[in-house]
């Protein structure tokens, strides 16, 4: 007995010693649902159950923030994907790091990919997921986590059939692999209807709608079609009904619009529009046609046959009349409505993954749009205030300029996805200055377009306008020297895509190609920093350093180099898309002496855990313990990282000597306690020199 109570205290002790030292951490845990639809339709149920504080990236994640979500599925013919993998509600927040909007789950949630069966044996899905994980403090590198979904075979002769129970797979959480159990019941995830998100879409698309009143194509109108009710007949009250039916109608045709887009399209197409090249494109180019009609290149107008055959309608009389002239005012509008709409409806989409975004803003929209109409139907003395003239064309000319400085931002996104370099941060800032001054200097009256009158006096809307466009431009000014502007954080570019950065200028011009070291003096103290490293290191052209700091993106030639100038190495174990590592480098590593030490006393070394874009040569391809070739700078700096420190989350920071070994006692994680961090450093630098 007491050999087996010894026994059963040593296993006790090496349990806890290998929970206590393990620190590969996995804090998701998948498990794999199969329910049957119909007897040809099939659910795949990714069901997720995530460690508290922890967050998972969404699929829908902004091309400028955190690496999205991915499925990849293995080539199958026993089955054909409908649609793609559909995901709950996510949690969205305006992140200051990434300066966009991030989307991200937490607790559970169930994501959802319908399959059709093209055969009535059971077959299996398999496939793939990449996606990273965050919490407070680290994040933890996208790598391929399997699945498998087991299929039955189709036993339902019924396609309204009542779903057949459930299977369910897990995925071990050492191995990853996947082990059957018993069946269990479906929880639905974690989802909540956007109510404020959408109520926010809907007053914004009605105050949108309102607006178009005042733009040159829809104001002419409004006398026009509002003395048509009250003149068509001597009955007012008949007259009255009319041009209220005449504003439901209008409604009616933006809310059936609005429904095809919910329904038929769903949030899924709509939000690829803020992430696809080619999408972007499109839209840029619709935008920059609509800014060339605008200053008078030419008219843009819908089919004449289309408002023709809507006249030719309304002249038929009863309730038909006033539905068709409905349709007429929506076809003529267009040219000035179709820009507004197609804005709202991207960023709208962008911002949100209800379904009935479409509904919601063309409801609005529609709304707003009808009301001025309805409303002088019933106050008909105010149309003799209203007077069109030169004023609308300036409206006109205002809204081509507007056209150009958000069709940039499609572009913009577009030169990102494909990695142009044409539209960085400068460039783009530049534009929207000159646009932005040339509005201003149009208002003035300094510049004509056709269709202009002579501006004698500035009234005071135009005043106020004038002070808009010249205050938006001076603001945008120092953006060019690199200036946050976070309050313009969401329409620009990233800002390691800007060439010109006056700090980053500050500090690569102080250094002297004759003394080793150099001198820029920060906030609080004077903070050398070491000559520049060789020119022609490995990935420098594609990965950056934080301003302020130089080093390698290559263990070899880190060690290399610290032993050729004897210091020891600074690992950094970072991520491109990692918000934690941004932080640690924005309000840790810029403190004085914790600056001053990894410039001068060590070899920096950053090796991105995520940069699974760069391809590595066959040459330096790895192995891993499983058996898996890698062959991604990202996937084999994650595989070293766990392989040797057995840590899989960032950042993540490890002191070395030229000869692979550690010089501190712990390794250092996220923390902003600067003192500590400089201790750590401190410990590095000391243990180096004994």
């Amino acid at each position: 007995m007491k050999k087996l109570t010894l026994i059963t205290c040593v296993l006790a002790c090496f349990l806890f010693s290998s929970a206590a030292f393990g620190q590969i951490q996995n804090p998701a845990h998948w498990s794999f649902k199969v329910k049957e639809l119909s007897a040809q339709q099939v659910e795949l149920q990714f069901v997720l159950k995530l460690d508290d504080g922890w967050h998972i990236y969404s699929q829908k994640s902004d091309a400028n923030g955190p690496i999205p979500m991915e499925y990849t599925f293995d080539e199958n013919a026993a089955y054909k994907r409908v649609g793609g993998v559909v995901e709950p509600k996510p949690h969205e927040e305006m992140d200051d790091v990434f300066n966009c909007m991030v989307r991200s789950f937490s607790g559970k949630a169930t994501f959802r990919q319908k399959i059709d069966r093209k055969t009535a044996d059971a077959f299996t899905v398999t496939g793939s997921m990449y996606y990273q994980l965050c919490n407070d403090g680290s994040c933890i590198a996208p790598d391929d986590t399997p699945f498998s979904f087991k299929v039955p075979a189709a036993t339902m002769t019924d396609s309204l059939a009542e779903p057949v129970a459930e299977t369910e797979e897990t995925v071990n959480e050492d191995t990853a692999s996947v082990v059957a159990v018993a069946p269990i019941a479906e929880e639905e995830p974690l989802e909540e209807e956007e109510h404020s998100s959408l109520l926010y879409i809907f007053l914004m698309a009605l105050l949108g709608g309102i607006l178009t009143m005042f733009t040159p194509c829809v104001f002419p109108m409004i006398p026009m079609t509002v003395n048509y009710f009250m003149h068509s007949s001597a009955n007012r009250r008949k007259n009255t009904i009319q041009a209220l039916f005449f504003g439901f109608s209008i409604i009616f045709i933006f809310t059936v619009v609005g429904a095809l887009l919910s329904l038929v399209f769903g949030p899924e197409s709509l939000n690829t529009i803020g992430t696809n090249g080619y999408v972007n494109v499109v839209f840029f180019l619709i935008f920059f046609t609509f800014a060339l009609s605008f200053f008078g290149l030419f008219e843009i107008t819908m089919p004449e046959k289309w408002i023709n055959g809507s006249d030719s309608q309304a002249e038929k009389g009863g309730f038909l009349a006033p539905f068709f002239i409905a349709l007429t005012t929506v076809l003529i509008s267009f040219s000035c409505t179709g820009p507004i709409i197609g804005g709202a409806l991207v960023n709208f989409a962008t911002s949100t993954t209800n379904r009935w975004v479409g509904l919601v803003s063309m409801l609005g929209f529609g709304i707003g749009f009808a009301l001025p109409f309805t409303l002088l139907a019933f106050f008909p003395q105010v149309l003799k205030n209203m007077k069109s003239g030169g004023w609308l064309n300036s409206v006109k000319i205002v809204f081509a300029f507007l056209e150009l400085v958000f069709g940039l931002k499609f572009l913009s996104i577009a030169d990102q996805y494909w990695s142009w370099g044409l539209l960085d941060r400068d460039i783009y800032l530049a534009i929207w200055i000159v646009l932005f001054g040339l509005m201003g200097l149009y208002l003035m009256g300094k510049i004509k377009f056709k269709g202009d009158t002579e501006v004698e006096h500035i009234g005071v809307v135009r005043l106020f306008f004038i002070i808009c466009s010249f205050t938006v431009m001076v603001m945008l000014i120092p953006g060019l020297w690199g200036a946050p502007l976070k309050g313009l954080s969401g329409f620009l570019p990233p800002m390691d895509t800007q060439d010109f950065n006056i700090e980053r200028s500050i500090i690569e011009n102080s250094k002297s190609p004759i003394n080793v070291n150099a001198v820029v003096y920060g906030d609080d103290a004077a903070v050398q920093v070491s000559s520049s490293l060789p020119a022609n290191r490995k990935y420098a052209d594609k990965l950056h350093m934080p301003t302020g700091f130089e080093g390698f993106y290559d263990l070899d030639e880190a060690k290399a180099y610290a032993r050729s100038v004897n210091k020891p190495i600074f690992i950094d174990f970072t991520g491109r898309n990692c918000a934690n590592c941004r932080e640690m480098e924005e309000y840790v590593w810029v403190v004085p002496e914790a600056k001053t030490l990894l410039n001068n006393e060590f070899v920096m070394c950053a090796l991105y855990a995520d940069m699974n874009a760069i391809k590595l040569p066959e040459s330096e391809w790895v192995t891993d313990d499983n058996g898996r070739t890698i062959k991604t700078l990202g996937r084999r700096n994650l595989y070293y990282q766990t392989k040797n420190f057995n840590m899989n989350a960032q950042p993540y920071y490890v002191i070395i000597d030229a000869d692979g070994n550690v010089l501190t006692k712990n390794n250092f994680k996220y923390t902003r306690d600067a003192e500590k961090f400089v201790a750590f450093l401190q410990e590095g630098v000391d243990n180096f020199k004994k």
